[in-house]
């Protein structure tokens, strides 16, 4: 690939896979699984271990009075109760995002969406991981029909609707820590 090409073209993120000289799975996890790839990079061969990761959606939900919906929840990773946006993994290979962000809405704050927009994607940990997190946004909220049912980190789960200018204040203050809700939050943000 022409090198120069990024000094002076466009600012985007362009595909450019190395050839891969060999793939395989060190770790088959209960959700994800660790991969070796050994490819070929510069002209000599380079190895690299990542998280092999399904994808995940997030829903930023704003009701009419221009506030969020945030979920409180527990991550074991860092022992610690984290405000969060609505969010899950794709759970069947191949799953429509936005069919999975509207579960996870439902499944993590027991409501529905009349209007969804699809508001971002990233990737999450590019070094470590090939995640790609979509990100919608959602309008015209009403509760289910019934509760979802939570166990586990999800039985604890408190919501509550926050202005949006007061999340912007929590990203800005280092109060929230969560990357998903602040890419959120300030994509939403930037495009008004």
């Amino acid at each position: 690939m022409d090198l120069d090409a990024f000094r002076t073209g466009p600012l985007k993120d362009r595909s450019d896979p190395a050839p891969i000289i060999s793939r395989e799975t060190v770790f088959d996890g209960k959700v994800w699984d660790i991969v070796r790839d050994t490819v070929t990079f510069g002209g000599k061969p380079m190895v690299r271990e990542y998280v092999a990761h399904t994808g995940a959606v997030a829903v930023l939900a704003l009701d009419e009075h221009d506030r969020v919906l945030l979920i409180n929840q527990y991550r074991q990773p860092l022992e610690l109760r984290e405000w969060e946006l609505p969010a899950g993994l794709l759970d069947i290979p191949g799953e429509d995002p936005l069919v999975a962000a509207q579960r996870e809405l439902g499944e993590e704050a027991d409501l529905v969406a009349a209007e969804w927009t699809a508001l971002t994607r990233f990737h999450s940990s590019p070094g470590g991981s090939n995640e790609v997190i979509t990100i919608f946004q959602a309008r015209g909220l009403s509760a289910t029909e019934t509760p979802h049912d939570r166990t586990d980190e999800e039985a604890e789960i408190v919501t509550r609707w926050v202005p949006l200018a007061e999340v912007l204040d929590a990203v800005a203050a280092g109060h929230i820590t969560n990357a998903i809700l602040m890419i959120a939050v300030l994509t939403a943000h930037a495009q008004r």
